[in-house]
């Protein structure tokens, strides 16, 4: 396995999502590569579920049956082509591409002459990693435009927006890479700046009640649009705006992709808002979107990067009282807690508490990504679940509109009462936190914190009325197609 890559495994739950799905395989090889980080002609036969021997067989009796005569192939080269180490002669691109079924242009290895743009002939040579050589790197989508992109997240959206499958995870990552080359390129008018501006307003407000998935699928819409208008460099002021709109519309993506439980899309969006908000140069922004991203490896097991990002946006923000200095301060002492030093947990909160209580009130704290008191709750709470000083769980409503957040302050403690060796009280509280959040909500973040309580109970007890109780909603959620992960 090449460094960067997926392991096997993750190619294996594609297979499974394919044919649950009824992809063909070229669908599943597309899926595959675009999450996997793998080659285009690797993509084809882990869409196969082949090992490389298998692969090799397969085009041996392949030649016999169909008298090509003897291919000149083994295992190591087969490894060699898949990893751009090497590349095979066109009579072996020839015999691949009998065996895949598929031409050389989709095992990325023959050149694209395709006409795009309505009469003027565009040269494309692909590499041996499926990349073409223009001035900067295009996928198959962006040189058929953004229309069937579009109707894609369109098409999701009328039908509720909650359905997942490869392609549409496919084009979420094909966005992101789609608005990180814009960046690097960007003539629009004050009015579309404007309408921009209030847009990226509505969709914070909108977010913190909202579903990740559909949400998700309007800011790729969105992203899409905001990126025509960056394909060509701005001057300064237009370019300020577009950068500030499209590091917020990343945080958002990337915040509903880690709700989602895809760690590798969400670290890739909260990447590009970085980008973003460095070329922008606000330290303000660039601290927010350290203190947001800081959550990320937090809720998923790496407490030392969460750290890192969380005194990151500290420095950046500077001693002046903001959301971003007072969110990365609770984001660490939550950490510390976590880690066990209380008593620089305490210290950290204390300074959130300091930090915020010099904020001045904005009037926004029905926005995404501003540090209200509500959000200040939910740390504090969180932070005193792990030193084990909460007297008692906040009514939901002190937590705020944040549909999700009471259900993992509920999940976190029945954790820590689980630890305790209070396990039908942890499977009780657990059970309420699953029927308290709406089915669509019920995403990974919040499915995988009940499972792991459940799969930590001996099995004598998982029959107990809660437990057994909390298996079924568990089960009832896992049967939704909604939301299943591959």
């Amino acid at each position: 396995m090449a460094r960067g890559e997926h392991s096997p495994a993750c190619a294996r739950r594609w297979r499974e999502q394919a044919g649950h799905r009824q992809w063909s395989l070229w669908q599943t090889a597309q899926a595959i590569h675009g999450c996997c980080c793998v080659s285009l002609l690797k993509a084809h036969r882990l869409a196969r579920g082949w090992s490389a021997r298998k692969a090799v067989q397969e085009l041996e009796d392949l030649c016999e049956r169909d008298e090509l005569g003897s291919p000149r192939a083994s295992i190591d080269l087969l490894n060699a082509w898949e990893n751009n180490r090497a590349r095979p002669r066109p009579q072996t691109i020839d015999l691949l591409a009998r065996l895949y079924r598929a031409n050389a242009v989709r095992l990325g290895l023959a050149g694209d002459y395709c006409d795009d743009s309505g009469g003027a002939k565009v040269m494309v040579v692909s590499r041996q990693d499926g990349q073409e050589d223009l001035p900067y790197p295009v996928t198959q989508w962006e040189r058929e435009g953004d229309t069937e992109r579009r109707a894609l997240f369109h098409q999701a959206l009328l039908g509720g927006g909650m359905v997942l499958n490869g392609r549409l995870l496919v084009e979420v990552d094909n966005t992101r890479q789609a608005i990180d080359r814009a960046l690097a390129g960007s003539t629009v008018s004050e009015e579309q700046l404007d309408g921009l501006d209030e847009q990226v307003l509505n969709y914070r407000r909108q977010y913190i009640k909202s579903a990740p998935l559909p949400m998700l699928y309007r800011l790729m819409l969105e992203i899409s649009d905001v990126r025509r208008m960056t394909v060509v460099r701005q001057p300064a002021v237009a370019q300020r705006r577009l950068l500030n709109a499209t590091t917020m519309l990343a945080l958002l993506s990337a915040d509903a992709l880690m709700k989602l439980g895809d760690t590798r899309l969400a670290h890739a969006w909260y990447a590009t808002a970085r980008t973003a908000s460095d070329d922008l140069g606000d330290l303000r922004l660039r601290a927010l979107v350290r203190a947001q991203h800081a959550m990320l490896p937090y809720h998923y097991g790496d407490l030392a990067e969460t750290l890192r990002l969380a005194r990151e946006a500290r420095m950046l923000a500077g001693s002046a009282p903001s959301s971003p200095a007072a969110l990365g301060a609770a984001a660490e002492a939550r950490a510390l807690a976590k880690l066990g030093d209380h008593r620089a947990a305490r210290v950290a909160l204390a300074e959130a508490e300091q930090i915020f209580a010099r904020m001045p009130r904005s009037g926004l704290d029905h926005l995404a990504f501003v540090f209200s008191e509500r959000r200040l709750e939910f740390y504090r709470t969180g932070t005193l679940i792990e030193l084990g000083e909460l007297t008692c769980i906040p009514d939901p409503e002190a937590l705020g509109p944040y549909t999700i957040d009471p259900v993992l302050i509920l999940l976190e403690q029945a954790s820590h009462i689980f630890r305790e060796g209070h396990a039908e009280e942890a499977c009780g509280l657990a059970l309420q936190a699953m029927l308290q959040v709406p089915p669509e909500h019920r995403t990974s973040i919040v499915v995988t914190r009940a499972r792991a309580l459940l799969g930590a109970l001996p099995v004598e007890r998982r029959r107990s009325g809660a437990a057994r109780k909390l298996a079924e909603v568990l089960a009832d959620t896992a049967s939704q197609p909604a939301l299943t992960r591959p």
